[in-house]
This record gives structure tokens, sequence and C-alpha cells, in this order.
């Protein structure tokens, strides 16, 4: 079987796959979202918290949980981090410097799990599990919980209430996140993913007839969460391109699978709870094709034979490992980059000019095509929102969407969230090519180096967390400013979007009539992806021109 048609085939699974998955998780998720019931354990946690369950919250009640719930992640995560050397399981590690473990902590929290770290040799076990594990499910489950109150902003009306943040944190958690960890998990030992817990350190044999010690730990059960919950953040340094993490093709296709499985199925989630599942087939296939046309670019551009090295070896395998080939790395890259997750299975600063300029990109889009857990959807719907604004001063009416009017308050609220991710980004790159230090820790200098600084901010400030590799990133500048970033790119988009749905569920209904622009027809799925492109992307174009296209036209 030639490469390509192996390419071919594992995209055409994974479609399918998706497409299988898409109505039940969709409509499950909803069940979760909307359902009076709580389960007998969920009453036993809502006890112990104090909280009343039947108590829906107003906007700002609600995110000022989610705020205080998510410094107390940061503080006791840092705790354990600067406490290691004295915790059990710790096998040996130190603890970690005090500006790393802030790095850290702020980039678990905001699910961005950025890692200026080597991961096998630098934590322990009671920090990967107690720290970093439970933040890759409660910060995966964030993001679902602000979802869900802007859908209930479109859904309720005459009201303050958009539900209670401990009750969806919690039912996400225990009847999404852990039962699907569970079994996945298993699959992916069974596949031979490694979860050792009597010894860290596991004898392996090399080609050349030699022997060495490398560490294994619990893998397995970490690798799964990292995937499903868009985390990223690996056992081991190499992430998923370590075998111990992504032993082979199936793993790969299973873990780009785990990665978008939960963000393709939300739109199912948002059509059944606003009574039109067209609406979400609208969003779905805006998604899918962003998703479809940034792999495939990033595969044409990784097989392309630029270069006399490149024309003899046929394809860019620098940096890619040859169990997962120019397809398996692509479709990962996209994947990724197109989600909040932040896993590679290869590096991306060994990618062509523009197969890493379009893995930026896709950072710099939002991550909406599906995005991260919960993430992906609200900038996907913030978006629409934008569309529908456009298309109403276009005929001159005031715009709807889903029976609500889209007034300066909304608007100032959508367009406050449209720059807070992209003002984070360009200005802490700013700052970062102004100063000496920072500009030491570029292992490239020219477009390039611009590149991978450019990279690291895009990531951290839209909570993705993979990097360029060709940036040293654990020094006290980057560690500092990197932390602020990504608790900032997480945490003010998010006051925004409850803003919103505070705003959009006082309205009452508002009936369609002949002048309402419909939502759900592939003419406003084509608005919507010029507005993606127009608004979102050309925010950027300054920044790329002077990185990843400089050099890609040299």
């Amino acid at each position: 079987m030639s490469v390509a048609t192996a390419g071919w085939l594992q995209a055409g699974l994974l479609v399918f796959a998706l497409a299988v998955t898409y109505r039940p998780l969709g409509d499950y998720m909803a069940h979760i979202l909307t359902s009076a019931k709580h389960w007998r354990v969920e009453k036993g946690l809502y006890k112990l918290m104090g909280v009343d369950p039947e108590a829906d919250q107003t906007w700002p009640v609600y995110i000022r949980s989610v705020l205080a719930f998510s410094v107390v992640g940061i503080l006791l995560l840092y705790l354990i981090l600067r406490l290691q050397d004295h915790l059990m399981l710790s096998l040996g590690m130190p603890a970690m410097q005090a500006d790393l473990a802030y790095n850290t902590a702020s980039s678990f929290v905001a699910n961005t799990n950025w890692q200026n770290y080597v991961g096998e040799s630098t934590l322990g076990y009671t920090a990967q599990f107690a720290g970093l594990a439970v933040q890759n499910f409660v910060s995966a489950a964030v993001g679902i919980c602000i979802v869900a109150t802007l859908i209930r902003g479109f859904t309720r009306t005459r009201t303050d209430r958009l539900g209670n943040f401990w009750v969806d944190l919690t039912r996400i958690n225990l009847r999404l996140l852990l039962p699907i960890s569970i079994v996945l998990g298993i699959v992916l030992i069974a596949a031979g993913v490694p979860q050792e817990l009597s010894s860290h350190l596991t004898t392996v044999n090399t080609l050349t007839g030699g022997s060495g010690s490398l560490y294994t730990g619990a893998t397995g059960s970490q690798e799964v969460i990292k995937e499903l919950g868009t985390n990223g953040g690996g056992i081991f340094n190499a992430n998923s391109a370590h075998p111990f993490e992504n032993p082979d093709g199936f793993t790969n296709w299973l873990e780009i699978y785990i990665i978008l499985m939960i963000g393709f199925s939300l739109p199912r989630t948002f059509g059944k709870m606003v009574g039109s599942h067209k609406q979400g087939y609208v969003i779905l296939s805006v998604m899918g094709a962003i998703w479809a046309a940034s792999a495939g670019f990033i595969t044409w551009a990784e097989e392309r034979h630029w270069g006399s090295a490149l024309a003899v070896a046929g394809s860019s395998m620098n940096g890619k490992e040859v169990r997962f080939g120019v397809p398996g790395s692509g479709l990962f890259a996209a994947s990724t980059t197109l989600t909040s997750t932040g896993a590679i299975n290869s590096t991306h600063d060994s990618f062509t000019a523009l197969g890493g300029g379009t893995a930026i990109f896709n950072m710099m889009l939002g991550e909406i095509a599906p995005g991260g857990t919960g993430s992906g959807l609200y900038g996907m719907l913030i978006l629409a929102i934008v569309t529908v604004f456009v298309a109403g001063l276009m005929v001159g009416r005031t715009p709807e969407y889903l029976g609500k009017k889209i007034r300066p308050a909304e608007m100032k609220y959508a367009a406050l969230y449209i720059l807070a991710t992209p003002s984070v980004a360009l200005i802490f790159t700013g700052i970062a090519m102004a100063t000496t230090t920072a500009r030491n820790s570029m292992n490239n200098s020219g477009p390039h180096g611009f590149s991978e600084v450019l990279y690291a901010f895009t990531s951290m400030a839209n909570n993705n967390g993979s990097a360029f590799a060709g940036l040293n990133g654990n020094t006290d500048f980057y560690n500092t400013m990197g932390g602020l970033a990504m608790t900032l790119g997480r945490f003010l988009p998010m006051i925004f979007v409850l803003a919103l749905a505070g705003s959009l569920a006082r309205q009452k209904a508002t009936p369609a009539s002949v002048g309402t622009l419909k939502t759900h027809t592939p003419l406003f799925a084509g608005l919507l992806t010029g507005v993606i492109f127009i608004v979102v992307g050309l925010t950027y174009f300054p920044a790329l021109a002077l990185g990843p296209l400089a050099e890609g036209l040299k």
C-alpha cells in the first residue's frame, strides 16, 4: 500500500468514526446538561461542598465560581510541585523551581499544558496523578461548562439564571470524562501503551544489542485524558512522538480520534438544546471544512519537494516519526492545533515554512475547528453572532440569532472576546522580541526565530500548549510571562462569554419573520467561514508576514 493510499484510508476511517460518534455522544452530552435528576454520588458531593444543586446562578456568580475554583487549583498545584520532594511516590524527584512551578500550574489549570520541563525526569507519581491528571479532567470540564451557559443564554428567556457551575462541573466529570477515559484508556493499554506502578523504570533492548532503563510509569491512564480533554501535556518530553505514548499507526489514529470526538460532537449537543439540529449541522460543516482543508494543506506542504534534500527524500521527513509518516504527522498536527490539545507526534519546528505556518494559523483562528472541549464551540458561536450582525448591516435590519436580537451590548461582548486572545498573543510576542533575554532563547535568527516566539505566545494565549521546540522556554522571562499569557488567554474570553450569555438570557424570544436571516442554510455556513478568515485570520496577517510567510517566500 502506498503512503498516499494509507493517508487517505486513515483520514476516511477517522471521518467515519467521528460520524458514528456524532449523534449518540452529542445527545448524551445534551442529556447531561439538561437532566433534572442527580446521581446519588453527585448528591453526596454537593452535600460535601455545601452546594444547593437546585439553585441556578447569575452570570457574575457563575464566573466568580469558575475563577475561584481555578485560583484554588493553581495554588494547590503550585504547592504540590514545590513540595514534591516531601511527598510520597516522588520517585526521588526534587522540588520544582518557583518560576517553573508557577508556569506549570497556570498552564494545566488553563487547559494549556505548556511544558517547560522534561516530564520523565522532573515529576513523580504524586505530582502527575494528584496534580496534573486532576487538572486535565477539571480544566476540560470547565470549558464545557462555559459553552453550556452560552447555549442556555439562547434557550432561556427573561431570566438572569444560567445554571449552576458546581453541578455542571460534577456531572461532566462523573458522567462524561471519567467513563470515556476508563474505556479508551484500557484500549490504549491493550494496544501497547504502558501502565506501570510497581517500578517507574523498564529495561529495554536496543537495536544494537544493548539494553537500557527507560521511564515508563502510568502512561496509559494519563494519555487518554490528555487527548480527550484537549490538554496535551505528556508524560514524556517527546510527547506523542514517544513510542511509549504512541506506539504505532493504530494508536496514532486512535489518539487523533480521541482528540476530536467531543469537539465534533458538541454541535449536535448545541442543536438538540436549541431545538434545531440544522443549526448544529451548519456549525459542524464549517468546523469540518476548516479541519479538512488544514489537514490536507499541511500534508501537501510536507510532501512537496522544495529543495534538493527534499527532492531526494521525496518529502519532508525531518522531525517526523517513520512509523507515522507525513500523512499521520500532518493529520495529527492539524488536529492538535485546531483544538487546544497541544500534543505533538512530530516536531513542528522542523515542518516546512508553509506547513509550520499553517499550524500557527490554526491556533490564530481561535482553535474552533472543532476547538477545545467547549471552548471551540463557544468561539464558533461568538463568530456566528458576528456573522449575523454583519449580514444584518447589509440588509438594514436588526440582526437576530436563534430568536435573540443582537444589540450593541451583545456585539460589544463579542468584539471584546475576539480582541482578547490576539491582544495577549501579539503584545506578549512584541515584548519578547523587544527584550534581549527573551531573544537569547531563540535557537534561530531571522523569520524562523520570530516564528518560534510567535508560535509560543500564540499557543499559550490560545491555551494550546504545543511549541516549535526551537525556543528555550525554561527561563525566568518565559516562565513568568508565559504563565500570565495562559491565564489571561483562558479566563478573559470566558468572562465575555458569560456576560454575553447573561445578556441573551434576559431577552424575550423574538419570533422569526420574513426578514430574519436563516442561519441553518449553506449560505450562512459560507458567510460564517468568510467572517472567520477575514475578521479573525487577518488580525494576525502582519505577524505572519514577518515570520512563516517571509520564510516561505525566501
